[in-house]
């Protein structure tokens, strides 16, 4: 039998201890040129808002969801 996953839990404002640190959503633009992990390398054809990025490889066209984690800016 698997156990259930602990949500995270949100930090509270009176807590003694310190907040997890935010990290920020790196910014992309349209035309770009991006390294993804996986894919390689592409050119950013759309851009939702904090949301996600699409982008072209050449042989195929991923949307990639924030926070980006394997998606650099070149």
């Amino acid at each position: 039998m698997r156990r259930a996953r602990a949500a995270t839990r949100r930090h509270l404002p009176t807590s003694p201890f310190k907040a997890p640190p935010v990290t920020p959503v790196e910014e992309f633009a349209v035309r770009d040129k991006v390294s993804h992990d996986r894919y390689g390398l592409g050119v950013v054809t759309a851009v939702e808002d904090g949301v996600a990025v699409s982008v072209d490889f050449g042989s195929q066209t991923e949307r990639i969801p924030a926070p980006y984690a394997k998606l650099f800016k070149l």
